[in-house]
């Protein structure tokens, strides 16, 4: 009874664990009818947006980019910005990336309104 109960113990710490870094890679989506030519991904609880991901490139509408992140990042919860090639923004804060594979942002011409979808 020992043994299943340390083999319990230990499974339950591991279930506890909290998600580690690197595990907060996603895939970007565009759906928005744009060519989106600057990605921003920083922490929420940062001031400052990171560097642009996308670099020289860009997103094409219905295109799709991995975006990935250096090991040393161990925060769940990001804001995403990016800018379009007409110079507009959007942003969509708070997504926690541990839990979220794919972000899909989508925007509708005759209302307006621009809105992400997560897997």
């Amino acid at each position: 009874m020992k043994l299943l109960s340390a083999g319990l113990t230990a499974a339950l710490i591991l279930a506890a664990t909290p998600v580690m870094a690197g595990e907060q890679d996603f895939t970007l989506s565009n759906g928005t009818g744009y060519t989106i030519e600057q990605v921003y991904v920083a922490p929420s609880r940062s001031d400052e947006w990171e560097e642009d991901v996308m670099g020289a490139d860009v997103l094409g509408d219905g295109e799709e980019v991995e975006i990935q992140f250096d090991s040393a990042e161990n925060a769940c919860s990001f804001d995403l910005k990016v800018v379009y090639d007409d110079g507009e923004e959007a942003v969509w804060p708070r997504l926690d990336l541990c839990t979220v594979s794919t972000v899909s942002i989508f925007y509708n011409r005759s209302t307006g309104a621009t809105w992400a979808e997560t897997d």
